[in-house]
């Protein structure tokens, strides 16, 4: 009996049935882009086909869930739940608090995450997921609004629910027609939608988005003036009737290299920088009087402004400080340093 072995054939590479040429072709002639084409395309007729489709029941749901005063509940099971996740995260950060819920989960317990004066929107591609009864009866029992999100209108989820979207047909853009790709396109658009029409119906701001984004480039740049200005008492003012000796004491103590001036009625009337005093250095400069040297009408930020355009506008004046005012009276000062600081650039 021959016992030696053949090292290579079997420690070595083995053979394969199929290879992939270098520019993305197998043997049966698929390119890998045109088979992604083919994808992406299917699920962007898709979206067309659901943007086409969308009647009165979105308006429905969007003055339905527009009126809770509680949460809204997403949920779904396996790939419709990792939607559901990302539909609930996304309504989260727009100004419609919501939140997750594993529907096995919530067969075990977490249906008491679910209050009376809550919302629940369920989603199922076939609309008749076993693992979604426990919490659709729930809804039911005790009369939570459901919104169901499923491609079968006579399913056992849109026929319970109190509004149904159904999805439009059509196929998946896998070959087997099997796994979830332009159902899962369709639901994540549908999500979308809904959190951008709650949205708007609440104008929501901006400043309403830093405060739901304060970690991140997103929340930096959103950082308003009055969040990063020093106040009170930090900022180096002196009376109009001052002398310029009582102004390079201020400049010196608050270390902004400059010196508001206030009038008598409270308001700003000028200012003066570490520039003005090397420009008019003399031997009487310490009694002349602040007006006397001062630039009138200094350019301001007002405390609403993103510390954004406070930083581009100190760096098209080529300044470092410039004051915050509530009309014309001063009510802080914000250095260049302070933007670099919170991460604004």
């Amino acid at each position: 009996m021959n016992t030696s072995i053949d090292r290579e054939s079997t420690f070595g590479v083995l053979p394969v049935t199929e290879t992939t040429a270098s520019d993305g072709t197998d043997q049966g002639g698929h390119s890998d882009v045109a088979v992604a084409t083919r994808v992406l395309q299917a699920e962007a007729e898709a979206l067309i086909d659901l943007a086409r489709s969308l009647d009165g029941a979105f308006t429905r749901t969007v003055d339905l869930l527009s009126k809770v005063t509680g949460r809204v509940t997403v949920t779904g099971m396996g790939k419709s739940g990792h939607i559901a996740r990302k539909i609930a995260a996304t309504m989260a950060s727009t100004g419609t608090p919501a939140q997750w819920v594993h529907p096995g989960e919530a067969s075990h317990g977490d249906l008491g995450m679910i209050a009376r004066d809550d919302a629940v929107i369920a989603l199922s591609n076939s609309g008749d997921t076993a693992e979604l009864s426990d919490i659709v009866a729930y809804t039911r029992r005790f009369k939570i609004p459901l919104i169901g999100i499923t491609r079968r209108a006579k399913s056992s989820l849109a026929e319970q629910a109190d509004i149904a979207l159904v999805l439009p047909p059509g196929p998946e853009a896998c070959p087997l027609n099997l796994a979830p790709t332009t159902s899962t396109t369709m639901m994540l658009g549908l999500g979308d939608a809904l959190a951008v029409a709650l949205l708007e119906r609440r104008g929501f701001s901006a400043a309403d988005f830093q405060v739901f984004h304060p970690g991140g480039q997103l929340g930096q740049r959103l950082l308003r003036v009055m969040d990063v200005m020093h106040r009170p008492p930090e900022l180096p003012l002196v009376p109009a009737d001052a002398t310029m000796g009582d102004a390079i004491l201020q400049i010196t103590a608050k270390s902004f290299g400059c010196v508001g001036i206030v009038g008598a009625d409270g308001n700003l009337a000028g200012i003066i920088t570490d520039g003005d005093l090397r420009r008019h250095m003399g031997p009487d400069l310490m009694g002349q009087p602040v007006c006397a040297i001062m630039t009138q009408n200094p350019k301001t930020i007002r405390p609403n402004a993103l510390a954004a355009e406070a930083l581009g506008l100190m760096n098209d004046r080529a300044i470092t400080s410039l004051f915050v005012t509530d009309g014309k009276r001063p009510i802080g000062i914000v250095h260049i340093h302070d933007c670099l600081r919170a991460g604004i650039a």
